[in-house]
C-alpha cells in the first residue's frame, strides 16, 4: 500500500513543491505510524522552504509542524498509545502528508469530541501564545501589553488568551484586521500609518508591562522604549538568517546588561520541552471543549492542495489559521 506527501524537492517558490507517492512500512520499534487527520500550515512553512529560516534541513524533505492524526499501527515496545486513538504531535517538519511515523512517548491523546481544524491550531499557534504569557512573562490581570502581528494565527491566540487573562491589549496590524482586534478587546494601530509608539505613549504614559514580538528585530528598540522599568519584550519566531540570529544573540545580550531595568528574552517553542507540552495542550483542549477560546480558522483544504494554503499564506492576507484536513473531515 503507499500514501502520499507533500515534498519540498528544492529552495523557492510554489514550484518547489511536489505531490509524492511513498510505501507503507511497519513501524519501527517505539514508533507509531498515524493517519494525519489535521495539520495547520504556519510560516515556518513558507520561510524553511524559501530558506529564511538559519539551521535549515536540506531539501527534500516534507514540511509540516504539526498533526492530529489516528493511530494505525505500532511499533514493539509501545506502550503510550494504541491503534486508533487519536493523538497529536509537535513535528517541525513531516505533517504535510497522509500519513507519519512518529515517536510514541512524543504523543499526546486527543479528546474525540473536539473539532479537529480547531484542535490543530492549538498545538503551535496557541502554545506558543500561553507558555509565553503564562510561562515566561507570567502576566497577571490588568497588566499591560503590546502584540506586534496581532492579526496572524499566533496573533489571535495572543488576544484570546490575552482576554482570557484580563490584560489590557494594544495590538500592531492593518486597518482591514482592526474590527478582529477590536472584538477580542484589544485596542488596534495601523503600523502602516501610525506611529504606534506615540499612540501609546499618550494612552499608557507609565508604559507598559510586556511586549510581545513574532515579527523582526526592528521592533526592539520602539518596543522597549514603551516599556515601564521592569517590563520585558518578549521575541518569539526564528531570525530570517544566520546573520540575523547573530544579531538577535548580540542584542539580548547587550540589552540584558544596559542597567535601565527592561529586558529582552527569547522564547524557542522546544526549549521548554516534551512534557510541558503535554501539560500546556490538555489545559488549551480543555478551553476550547469548555468554549472559552474560539480558534479562527480561516480555510480549510485538503491535505494534498497543500499548495493552495501555502500560496494563500503568502499573499499576506491571512487573519487566523489555515488549516489541511484529512478528505473525510471536509
Amino acid at each position: 500500500m503507499k500514501y502520499k506527501s507533500v515534498v519540498v524537492t528544492r529552495r523557492g517558490g510554489l514550484e518547489a513543491v511536489q505531490i509524492v507517492e511513498n510505501e507503507l512500512h511497519p513501524p519501527a520499534q517505539g514508533e507509531a505510524r498515524i493517519r494525519i487527520l489535521a495539520t495547520p500550515v504556519c510560516q515556518d512553512d513558507i520561510a524553511i522552504r524559501i530558506g529564511n529560516r538559519p539551521f535549515l534541513r536540506k531539501p527534500p524533505f516534507v514540511p509540516g509542524y504539526a498533526f492530529i492524526g489516528t493511530v494505525e499501527a505500532i511499533g514493539e515496545n509501545v506502550t503510550d498509545v494504541a491503534i486508533g486513538d487519536r493523538v497529536a504531535a509537535l513535528t517541525q517538519f513531516g505533517s504535510h502528508a497522509e500519513v507519519i511515523y512518529w515517536k510514541a512517548s512524543k504523543l499526546v491523546h486527543v479528546p474525540d469530541s473536539l473539532n479537529m481544524a480547531e484542535a490543530v491550531t492549538l498545538l503551535l499557534n496557541y502554545l506558543v501564545a500561553y507558555q509565553i504569557l503564562h510561562r515566561v512573562a507570567q502576566v497577571k490581570a490588568g497588566d499591560k501589553v503590546l502584540i506586534v502581528g496581532a492579526s496572524g494565527g499566533v496573533g489571535t491566540a495572543f488576544l484570546q488568551l490575552g482576554q482570557l487573562a484580563g490584560l489590557k491589549m494594544y495590538g500592531l496590524a492593518s486597518v482591514s484586521k482592526h474590527a478582529l482586534l477590536a472584538e477580542y478587546g484589544a485596542t488596534p494601530i495601523d503600523y502602516r500609518t501610525q506611529d504606534f509608539v506615540a499612540v501609546i505613549r499618550h494612552a499608557e504614559p507609565d508604559g507598559l508591562n510586556f511586549v510581545f514580538n513574532g515579527m523582526g528585530e526592528e521592533y526592539f528598540e520602539r518596543g522597549l522604549a514603551l516599556l515601564q522599568r521592569g517590563g520585558a519584550l518578549i521575541h518569539y519566531g526564528a531570525p530570517q538568517s544566520f546573520a540575523h540570529f547573530l544579531l538577535l544573540v548580540s542584542k539580548l545580550l547587550v540589552h540584558n546588561v544596559w542597567p535601565n531595568g527592561k529586558k529582552i528574552e527569547g522564547y524557542g517553542t522546544h526549549r521548554l520541552g516534551v512534557e510541558l507540552f503535554k501539560e500546556d495542550w490538555q489545559k488549551l483542549f480543555a478551553l476550547l471543549a469548555e468554549g472559552q477560546i474560539n480558534p479562527l480558522v480561516v480555510q480549510t483544504f485538503p491535505i494534498l492542495e497543500a499548495m493552495k494554503a501555502y500560496e494563500l499564506l503568502e499573499s499576506g492576507k491571512v487573519a487566523g489559521n489555515l488549516v489541511l484536513l484529512a478528505p473525510e473531515l471536509l
